[in-house]
């Protein structure tokens, strides 16, 4: 990092990656919002819809195992706006051939462009984070997360207009794509060119891999892991399948749909804001515990109720109880120093896993018994995760600003 930046420059890169998690967030929301129409037009089953989906997830894997190296040799700012490009395009593809060319197996490689551009970008703009924040001396990390929420509201809002009004997909989808390019083009000069870039010898690259594979064992790193799991599954869920499942549970307009979506994006965002200061308030555990139990009477709510404006309340407590689980995972992988970069890759893996993998599951289950009883397996997953919330119980007496410092730290490596 260049230190040798002065406080507007810093302001400057930290509006800019401010910007760059919103747009991520934006990009994702938009392409959510538009997946009532796009299974319509295709005339795809949720089975298939899952499968579709899956192309998403097999890109965000590919670009979130291959973006380290990326960075290393590239820089966060290159990966960043390579990432977002692509992410661009992907929408473009997915818009064309969802409803114009109608074509499945093009909008499944629509997705993986898509999901590969989201998974590079994902990690540059969390090093990137890091740097901005030892910059300016503070903690923003979290905030920069919020950012990323609001985004997601915004495109939610945005797609549920964009329905209302009439708008076609790929027009929608089209201006979403420029608007994110133009953004992007006109913030990447504020950002300096070299964070995360390195040059890593073999012997290095060796060791690195065994500490990775030796936390593998480590029982509480794996408690955790199993948390962050079940958590973001219970995000994950809600963020690919909640407007078909307001859709065709509840038999409400798409438009609907999506506004049921903003209304969970909404509640996780007012959840992030205000996350730090609770978690300080009441520690991990009691956090999670209370987390877990939102999610469960959330959906229990919208699995049970028969009227959409009940099940709006269930959503709110959805979104509330899926606010916590992924950061504060994060936060208690980093309580021990020793090979803290490690676990913090282990956990992120876990719930990255349930990101990608669990809404593709989800939906092939759906096809069978319906996506309202599907829920069933996520109301599992956030019973697990509570249940094993006392493993993130702090390590030592080191207070939660230390333990903050450290996994934003260890995200940097």
């Amino acid at each position: 990092m260049d230190t040798s930046l002065n406080s507007r420059q810093i302001q400057l890169w930290r509006v800019a990656i401010y910007f760059i998690f919103a747009l991520t967030g934006f990009a994702f929301a938009s392409w959510v919002s538009r997946t009532p129409a796009i299974r319509d037009t295709l005339g795809s089953t949720t089975a298939e819809m899952g499968v579709i989906i899956f192309g998403l997830s097999v890109g965000s894997i590919v670009g979130l195992t291959s973006a380290s190296i990326l960075i290393a040799q590239k820089g966060g700012r290159f990966v960043m706006v390579f990432g977002l490009l692509v992410v661009s395009i992907g929408l473009l593809i997915v818009g064309i051939s969802g409803s114009w060319l109608t074509n499945s197996m093009i909008v499944f490689l629509g997705l993986i462009v898509f999901g590969f551009g989201q998974g590079i970008c994902d990690v540059a703009m969390n090093v990137e984070g890091t740097a901005v924040e030892k910059a300016a001396q503070k903690s923003l990390l979290t905030g920069f997360h919020a950012a990323f929420s609001l985004g997601t509201l915004l495109g939610a809002l945005v797609g549920s207009t964009m329905t209302k009004s009439g708008i076609s997909v790929p027009v929608h989808l089209s201006l979403t794509a420029l608007v994110i390019v133009l953004i992007v083009l006109y913030l990447y000069r504020f950002i300096p060119a070299d964070t995360g870039k390195e040059v890593t010898s073999d012997s290095v690259k060796v060791n690195r891999t065994k500490e990775y594979m030796a936390v593998w064992k480590e029982r509480r790193t794996i408690m955790i892991g199993i948390i962050v799991l079940g958590m973001a599954f219970v995000e994950g869920s809600a963020n690919d399948w909640l407007p078909l499942i307001m859709v065709d549970g509840y038999n409400v307009t798409p438009a609907m749909g999506s506004i049921a979506y903003g209304i969970f994006v909404g509640s996780m965002t007012f959840g992030r804001a205000i996350g730090d200061k609770i978690v300080d308030r009441f520690g991990r555990v009691i956090v999670l515990r209370a987390s877990a139990l939102l999610a469960f009477v959330g959906l229990i709510i919208v699995i049970m109720s028969h009227s959409f404006e009940v099940a709006t309340i269930g959503i709110v407590f959805w979104g509330l109880g899926a606010a916590f689980g992924f950061p504060v995972g994060l936060s208690a992988s980093g309580d021990d120093p020793h090979r803290v970069a490690a676990r913090v890759s282990a956990v992120s893996t876990a719930g990255y896993l349930a990101f990608l993998v669990g809404p593709p599951f989800l939906g092939i289950i759906g096809e069978h018994v319906g996506l309202l009883r599907a829920l069933i397996f996520v109301l599992i997953a956030v019973t697990i995760s509570g249940l094993l919330s006392k493993a993130s119980k702090p390590i030592g007496k080191q207070t939660n600003l230390e333990m903050d410092s450290k996994v934003s730290n260890s995200l940097k490596l």
